[in-house]
């Protein structure tokens, strides 16, 4: 799959490749999608709170956030494509004969390997839910609830793919299962931040 691919297709494709009987793209590239729709309305949060004087005080720190949010944006879309190939390496060896003496040590190793894609847009994404959260508490408040969507967006791309590196890394003693752990606990409390925001904006 060439760098792009699924970036480039129309949204209308893209859903039609997600349902098909196909390995790919998957849950780990839905997962990093879900992350940089977050961080794409993270951004227009941010924007139209540069846009307004009334915020002139945060301009400086939401003008920081909007470039945050676009980078982690453009790297979620990379992480995706990267996902779609990375599981290619599992489904080579569990198509290989169960009785090949090599077939344990090439699932394992595959299987490892295939969790860092994971692990990467789990973090990304916690830290877009952070971003959200502060766009939601001192950004432009007619943009609130597109900030609480970013963080909702955000924590649920941090969650399925954090699972989707404990799947891999199942029966492991491995450090990145703490990571990713962490991530979704960075995600859970900025969505709370954020829904707090947004419950005194209604007051």
């Amino acid at each position: 799959m060439s760098s792009g691919a699924f970036a480039d297709q129309s949204l209308h494709d893209l859903l039609d490749a997600v349902a098909a009987q196909q390995p790919a793209p998957g849950g780990g590239s839905s997962a990093a999608w879900a992350g940089a729709f977050g961080a794409g309305l993270v951004e227009m949060a941010a924007s139209f709170t540069l846009a307004r004087p009334k915020y002139a005080g945060v301009h400086q720190r939401m003008g920081d956030v909007r470039r945050e949010a676009k980078t982690l944006r453009r790297r979620l879309l990379e992480l995706a494509e990267a996902d779609a190939d990375g599981y290619e390496p599992v489904i080579a060896a569990l198509r290989m004969p169960e009785r090949h003496p090599r077939r344990e040590r090439k699932l394992e190793e595959a299987r490892s390997h295939a969790a860092d894609v994971p692990l990467e847009a789990a973090e990304a994404s916690a830290t877009i839910a952070e971003l959200a959260a502060e766009a939601a508490r001192v950004g432009n408040e007619h943009l609130t609830g597109d900030a609480i969507t970013g963080a909702l967006l955000a924590e649920a791309g941090c969650r399925a793919a954090a699972r989707l590196v404990e799947i891999n890394l199942a029966g492991r003693d491995d450090a990145r299962q703490a990571r990713a752990s962490e991530a979704v606990r960075r995600a859970g409390a900025a969505r709370e931040h954020a829904m707090r925001a947004g419950e005194e904006v209604m007051r």
